[in-house]
């Protein structure tokens, strides 16, 4: 892994854009507009490497699995602040019909340097963002920049699959609907939605475009209802469970939610299970049942216990997204921290590794329990935050 420099291609900017970046700048707190999409430099990886963070992509995948069964069986959904029942037995439920319902895509955020082994920092397995430009974007500035090179990238393929080999799950003679906020400002969750859509054509489904907000509510019928007052009878949504099971249609949404052959009126996508994938104290749950796994770093729940006076921690809230809340904690710092004003997930400090004195990250993504690309992301501190750039790579 190495971190080179080079000189931007002339219309860059519009180049992304014309390939679905259509945020390839962001507004800094000066006011200042700085590129998100970044490549004034690049990562270079060899191919043995490559192929061994594939297989601690899939490894950790399978992990995250094994620790969702356990969660489920235990009943352990209070670790993860669940504590609604009806919420709980939906996602138990879920889980038990897991193959029933359709089931994506994922990202793990790793700490890796390119010497020691990878790290988790967390698995984004419900809305992961970021995908448009792993997938489209890099891969044309690789075949421009660097043609007969490789990249870890069959994202694309992996997707158009996915939808294919999963359509026969979906509800007969209906569209499948595909959602977004209208509350995003950026474009970012509209056009990943909208790439989404397109893989799923490209698998041969018939699709559907749709805002949450404009989703409707047939009292009569009791089923959601789309701008044409059609049964929306399943639904990709870049929308997180934990907003939609607290929204004012939650327990519509609980109380009509299809977990597979058709025993509800609505089949979501991501499933419900999902939340148990997302939620930072699956890292707590990990080490419980991993304890020393090379590619884990120590969590708990219950406070950050040996590793205030050891190696230092971060604090994550259950359910925080691009760094907020997220607080570093160094060891041995004097006063004890405040508690948070909500519950976290207290993980092993180990710094974000530091390429030219960039803070780096890599979203490893999976497809349907495979290793299917990198995402790389940089930062100026610790926290990979709303501020941070997207760096393509190649492998060389």
């Amino acid at each position: 892994m190495e971190r080179r420099t080079t000189q931007p291609r002339a219309g860059w900017q519009e180049t992304v854009e014309a390939q679905g970046l259509i945020y390839p700048l962001t507004r800094h707190p000066d006011g200042e507009l700085r590129p998100y999409w970044d490549e004034s430099a690049y990562y270079v990886f060899s191919l043995p490497e490559v192929e061994a963070l594939e297989e601690v992509v899939e490894e950790l995948h399978g992990m995250c699995l094994a620790a969702a069964d356990f969660i489920v069986r235990e009943q352990r959904f209070a670790d993860l602040g669940i504590t609604d029942g009806r919420v709980a037995a939906a996602i138990a439920e879920s889980w038990r019909r897991r193959e029933e319902v359709p089931s994506v895509y994922g990202r793990f955020d790793l700490r890796y340097d390119g010497t020691g082994p990878a790290k988790m920092l967390e698995y984004n397995a419900d809305t992961p963002t970021s995908l448009v430009e792993a997938a489209s974007p890099q891969w044309f500035w690789m075949e421009e920049r660097f043609p007969g090179a490789d990249q870890w990238n069959s994202l694309h393929e992996r997707l158009v699959e996915a939808w294919r080999s999963q359509a026969h799950l979906l509800p007969p003679g209906a569209p499948l609907h595909f959602a977004h906020t209208a509350g995003d400002e950026l474009g970012e969750d509209l056009m990943t939605v909208a790439y989404l859509m397109e893989t799923a054509e490209q698998a041969g489904l018939r699709t559907e475009w749709i805002s949450m907000e404009d989703i409707g509510w047939d009292r009569l019928s009791r089923r959601f209802v789309d701008k044409k007052l059609r049964f929306i009878r399943s639904c990709f949504k870049l929308y997180p469970w934990e907003w939609l099971t607290t929204d004012r249609f939650g327990p519509q949404a609980m109380s009509t939610l299809d977990l597979g052959g058709g025993t509800g009126s609505t089949l979501w996508i991501e499933p419900m299970w999902k939340m148990l994938l997302s939620n930072k104290a699956l890292l707590a749950i990990l080490w419980e049942l991993y304890p020393g796994h090379p590619n884990l770093l120590a969590s708990y729940v219950d406070g950050p216990r040996e590793l205030a006076r050891t190696t230092g921690y971060v604090a994550k809230p259950l359910l925080g997204r691009e760094g907020a809340g997220v607080t570093v904690h160094e060891a041995g710092s004097g006063a004890p921290a405040p508690a948070p004003d909500q519950p976290c997930c207290y993980q092993e400090l180990a710094p974000l590794p530091s390429f030219d004195g960039n803070r780096v990250v890599l979203g490893a993504w999976v497809v349907q329990g495979e290793a299917a690309g990198l995402g790389i992301r940089e930062s100026d501190g610790l926290v990979t935050d709303g501020y941070a750039r997207f760096l393509p790579h190649v492998i060389l």
